[in-house]
């Protein structure tokens, strides 16, 4: 499984981003896709989810200003963000969730994009 991302960039404060992310290869069963980000000196963190069937899930820093959507066909994923802020300066990391239920257990498997820049100047 490969993902692809891109979008990203360098953007002032208060601006706009579109990241993209698709997904290829062997993909199957109930998928969760999304996006991560990891800042210089901190651990990756979890920016935004989507699942099958449309539920989203974001981290707090981020409601109200960024946005998930996926075309599920496509296997592809976006994240729109707005407003952006110094402190959203991170590589963002596509993230793809998928497996099979099995007696009723569900047996993931997890893949990762390499990452793409943004970049927020104050």
């Amino acid at each position: 499984v490969q993902l692809q991302a891109s979008g990203g960039g360098l953007v002032q404060a208060g601006g706009s981003l579109r990241l993209s992310c698709v997904a290829s290869g062997s993909i199957f069963g109930f998928k969760t896709m999304g996006w991560y980000r990891q800042a210089p000196g901190k651990e990756r963190e979890l920016v935004a989810t989507v699942i099958d069937g449309g539920p989203t899930n974001y981290a707090d820093s981020v409601k109200g200003r960024f946005t998930i959507s996926r075309e599920s066909a496509k296997n592809t994923v976006y994240l729109q963000m707005n407003g952006l802020k110094p402190e959203d300066t991170a590589v963002y990391y596509c993230y793809l969730r998928h497996g099979h239920y099995y007696r009723g257990v569900y047996d993931p498997h997890d893949e990762w994009g390499r990452g793409t820049q943004v970049t927020v100047s104050s």
